[in-house]
């Protein structure tokens, strides 16, 4: 094995925008990672789904939906 060539792996705090920490394993050389969704708030995990509408697509897409369903 080549020396020299691998490169420092450390721990890390990862913040989620949840409120959750927890602290890993990681190359990057950062301190600590900022995430968005992890395993205390993801829906997989938690067994809640919630349900986003951004700006109507969710009752565009219902629309479209039911406008083929007629049809056939």
């Amino acid at each position: 094995m080549k020396k020299d060539i691998h490169p420092n792996y450390k721990e890390i705090t990862v913040k989620c925008s949840c409120g959750n920490e927890f602290v890993t394993g990681s190359t990057s050389g950062a301190e600590s990672l900022q995430i968005e969704i992890c395993s205390a708030c993801h829906p997989f995990y938690t067994g809640k789904q919630k349900l986003i509408d951004t700006a109507g697509r969710l009752d565009r897409f219902n629309s479209r939906y039911a406008k083929i369903k007629k049809s056939k």
